[in-house]
């Protein structure tokens, strides 16, 4: 009898100490000497970085324009865990330039997209292993997602500078939430997933790190 069990896919870069633009994480050791306790050193952490470290989640509100007045701190945590995903693989290399709606239709899983997406546009290739923006969303690509229903992008690629196709302004503006500069999506092996997308909840963050974990049903014979 075959059977399914979960695999889970950790899509998060890491934020490491010193990594990237501006991203610290400095340790203190304190020690604690409670009453009537045996006394005990504590790490305690220290975070310093812009709201790009790592893999991050941008929230519609992001871009003032599209204000819907929700924040990581009110945004429904239901809309975030366990949404259904579709699985979109293609092998960009550097500097290939720009996606079509035409290319992400020939390579679309059969059944449509649903309320979220995952766009492996590098193969194996990391988002920073390119040029950056040197691969990037057309418009019509842009609309092709959001008129599929999908209100949750993960994507190794979006906006090029040389070739502006306000790619998040539209995407923000149809309510569509992203994620940015994930890992690992050369790794799922499903057409479809379930997608879980986790961030501190703070308020008035519109955009901040997130940590983001793909679920995919992989079959077994019992």
């Amino acid at each position: 009898m075959t059977q399914s069990t979960p695999r889970i896919v950790d899509l998060t870069l890491p934020i490491a100490p010193g990594d990237g633009r501006t991203p610290t994480v400095r340790c203190e050791k304190w020690r604690i000497e409670p009453v009537g306790c045996k006394p005990y050193v504590a790490n305690v952490h220290y975070f310093a970085h812009d709201s790009m470290a790592g893999t991050y989640l941008d929230l519609p509100a992001h871009i003032e324009d599209c204000n819907d007045g929700l924040d990581a701190a009110t945004y429904p945590v239901d809309q975030l865990v366990d949404i259904p995903a579709t699985v979109i693989h293609l092998d960009r290399g550097d500097g290939s330039g720009k996606i079509g709606a035409d290319e992400l239709t020939a390579v679309c899983p059969p059944g449509g997209l649903g309320p979220a997406a995952v766009l492996n546009a590098l193969g194996s290739r990391r988002f920073d292993r390119i040029a950056p923006r040197s691969v990037y969303l057309g418009a019509d690509a842009v609309r092709w997602l959001i008129d599929g229903g999908v209100r949750l992008l993960v994507a190794d690629v979006f906006e090029s500078d040389d070739d502006p196709q306000a790619v998040f302004e539209t995407l923000f503006a149809a309510g569509v939430l992203t994620v940015c500069q994930p890992i690992h999506l050369d790794r799922l092996t499903s057409p479809r997933v379930r997608l879980t997308v986790l961030a501190p909840r703070f308020e008035t963050a519109t955009q901040l790190p997130c940590r983001v974990v793909a679920k995919m049903e992989m079959p077994r014979d019992e």
